[in-house]
């Protein structure tokens, strides 16, 4: 069954202008016009890659206390936390599958646990 949430996050990384952005949010939060001049686009394109990483939930839009003109962006960093387990997840399947190519490679017998084999003059 796809995640919807866990795919709206990857097709938003996708970007490599909104993986600038999102790097550049991690280190503090920032005013559209920063984000703009960091990533050397015009604003109106800076404007759609942040509502995609809005809609995505990674980064949240704040009011600029004094000023309604501006907008202060910042990470979401609980939306990240779909997008890391997963990662754990794929991580934990390939270190498994490594374990059991090291063992192979090494000669070593890697049997799944709770599963007993006979020797090999017991089986006919």
């Amino acid at each position: 069954m796809p995640d919807i949430r866990l795919d709206t996050t990857l097709i938003a990384l996708a970007d490599p202008t909104r993986r600038l952005v999102i790097n550049a949010l991690r280190k503090q939060p920032r005013r559209a016009g920063e984000l703009v001049a960091m990533a050397s686009i015009s604003a109106p394109a800076m404007s759609r890659h942040l509502k995609i990483l809005r809609q995505s939930g990674l980064i949240a839009e704040e009011d600029v206390e004094n000023d309604a003109r501006v907008r202060l962006y910042r990470l979401q960093p609980e939306a990240f936390a779909d997008l890391q387990t997963w990662l754990d997840e794929v991580q934990s399947f390939w270190a498994g599958q490594l374990d059991a190519f090291k063992a192979h490679v090494e000669g070593k017998t890697v049997r799944p646990k709770g599963k007993r084999t006979k020797p090999k003059d017991q089986l006919k």
